[in-house]
């Protein structure tokens, strides 16, 4: 009968709903899918910024420490100046 036919062929409504069902899914899935992703970029981009920071701090240490050694180095050389001079003096006043 026309009501059985009626009753088995799905409307175009029905099929319209039907493939708005599935593509709703889909795109469900994609923004998962997607937000997954953004959340794995933002700690790649934390880890980046951690290393960086890392990295400036070591580099702030490392030049600290050369500028240190500089100084250091200055005033063991004037040390060795005055000494020279030191025992200059002393080998003066031996020989004269």
């Amino acid at each position: 009968s026309i009501e059985e036919h009626l009753r088995v062929v799905p409307s175009e409504l029905e099929i319209i709903k039907q493939d708005f069902k599935k593509r709703s899914l889909e795109l469900g899935k994609k923004i998962e899918q997607l937000e997954e992703e953004k959340m794995h970029l933002g700690l790649d981009v934390d880890i980046h910024r951690l290393e960086v920071e890392k990295l400036r701090k070591g580099k702030n240490k490392a030049e600290e420490d050369l500028d240190s050694l500089k100084t250091d180095y200055k005033k063991l050389r004037l040390s060795i100046r005055t000494l020279g001079l030191e025992l200059e003096r002393a080998l003066w006043r031996k020989v004269c």
